[in-house]
């Protein structure tokens, strides 16, 4: 149900340790099939959503009394220091409002679970994959949370992918929601993030939200818009060039420049 803690990094250098942009960036969080898949055959806890939403609850719980012992040990010296816990303390940052949960839910009833604790716990969080979200498009502009849609050029490998289409960035978009495109890679090789943009104009989303779903989106939705996302004074200098639309499927690469550098040239 809880993954762990996520971290942005550029896509090219010779050492993890300076390609970092933002540690941590996010948690990840999975409702529906996948929870329940990889521990449900093996006759574990959680087989159902019920017990997924149940486990997430108790840990955020658990990590709500865990900060409370830290604040008080923090105001009152003769307060005794709570022993270290890691899971509690890769939480903290989550109730603290600093990152934000990335909910893997491709079901509407999933995604409603994931707001409804979000806001149990006043947390922010992402919606990710989101593959059910034109069906709800009205009630996740009500709410207002991030989403990223993907990867939708994939075959319906699960019973949750029913509903998969094309339309639902298009829809989100066009609901004023802030969109964000992803292939789950290795899923689809995020290369062919371009051409999923493409599809997707084609099926109904507006151009200009369709590049920014793939740029400055994104940023925004990791909280790290103010170095990279767009072409801006004072931001990274992180630039393709094309030679042609990057929708098109002809389209090649001609430089790739990362932090002011080209590290590829056809």
């Amino acid at each position: 149900v809880m993954g762990g803690e996520c971290i942005a990094i550029k896509t090219y250098g010779k050492r993890i340790d300076k390609m970092v942009i933002k540690n941590p960036v996010a948690s990840k969080i999975a409702f529906g099939e996948n929870p329940k898949s990889c521990y449900g055959r093996d006759e574990k806890m959680p087989q159902t959503r019920m017990a997924i939403a149940a486990l997430l609850r108790e840990h955020l719980k658990k990590a709500e009394e865990y900060l409370e012992q830290i604040e008080l040990y923090m105001e009152h010296e003769d307060h005794d220091k709570p022993e270290y816990d890691m899971k509690m303390e890769s939480l903290l940052p989550v109730l603290r409002g600093e990152i934000p949960f990335k909910v893997h839910a491709h079901r509407a009833d999933d995604m409603f679970t994931a707001i409804r604790i979000a806001k149990e716990f006043d947390i922010k969080l992402t919606l990710d994959h989101c593959t059910e979200g034109h069906l709800i498009a009205d009630e996740l502009a009500e709410e207002g949370y991030p989403v990223i849609v993907g990867p939708s050029l994939s075959e319906r490998s699960k019973i949750e992918l029913r509903n998969l289409t094309f339309d639902t960035p298009g829809i989100l978009s066009n609901e004023g929601l802030q969109v964000s495109l992803m292939t789950d890679h290795p899923v689809i090789p995020v290369q062919y993030l371009p051409i999923c943009a493409g599809i997707a104009v084609k099926h109904g989303m507006k151009k200009e939200k369709a590049l920014e779903a793939i740029t400055i989106n994104p940023a925004k939705t990791l909280g790290i818009d103010e170095r990279v996302g767009s072409i801006e004074v004072g931001k990274d200098a992180d630039i393709v060039i094309w030679d042609n639309d990057p929708f098109e499927l002809q389209s090649n690469v001609l430089v790739t420049i990362i932090d002011g550098k080209i590290v590829y040239e056809k």
